[in-house]
């Protein structure tokens, strides 16, 4: 395990951990190797989102997603990270029509329905992203869209996601789609990660 991968499990912020993520993101690609996450979760959204459909890849780091999509069709691409490091070597891929340096857990600048599906990979993780991001997504994806995310089984029922999730389930805001059987993360420095893609569908965003 590098100690840059280790310290960003150890931010006491969001901009201690954009700091963090900035100072790795020359590297990251190479230190993480090909794990798993990107090909599964665009796997995952080309189930639902037609190939014109205008997506969010929130917390896109690096844009590891980017370039899977784009090579399955996909043109509308926009990514949003709190990182502007990362967000440089993003922009490096040319398959991002526009990038964000924003903050997830926080309000974001976007309009109502103004993504067809939104995905985030590998961004719902200790001292990463809260759960109350979902909030946010929710509100800028047009009902009929789609969330998918990628979660570690084990996060999902021992931190509070679970019952966020479930709150928007009971409010109506959206629906399960699709969850995906657990698979191996493929980390080189975190052996033993499994992970699931999760797929919700947007039912009311107001």
């Amino acid at each position: 395990m590098t100690p840059k991968a280790c310290s960003v499990f150890e931010a006491q912020s969001a901009e201690d951990l954009a700091a963090r993520y900035d100072e790795w993101a020359s590297s990251y690609e190479k230190d993480l190797d090909d794990h798993g996450g990107p090909a599964e979760a665009a796997d995952v959204l080309s189930r639902y989102a037609p190939l014109a459909a205008r997506i969010l890849d929130a917390g896109c780091g690096t844009g590891l997603a980017g370039p899977i999509l784009a090579k399955r069709g996909y043109t509308l691409l926009e990514g949003l990270d709190l990182s502007a490091g990362m967000l440089r070597e993003a922009a490096k891929k040319g398959c991002y029509t526009a990038l964000h340096h924003q903050t997830m857990g926080q309000p974001l600048s976007f309009l109502p329905n103004t993504f067809d599906a939104v995905l985030s990979v590998g961004v719902f993780v200790r001292a990463h992203a809260p759960s109350n991001s979902f909030s946010e997504l929710i509100r800028i994806t047009r009902p009929g869209g789609h969330i998918v995310f990628t979660l570690r089984p084990e996060f999902l029922v021992t931190s509070d996601f679970r019952g966020t999730i479930g709150q928007h389930l009971d409010a109506g805001r959206w629906r399960l789609a699709e969850a995906t059987e657990p698979f191996d993360g493929r980390y080189r420095h975190f052996p033993g990660i499994t992970l699931q893609v999760w797929a919700y569908e947007v039912l009311a965003n107001g």
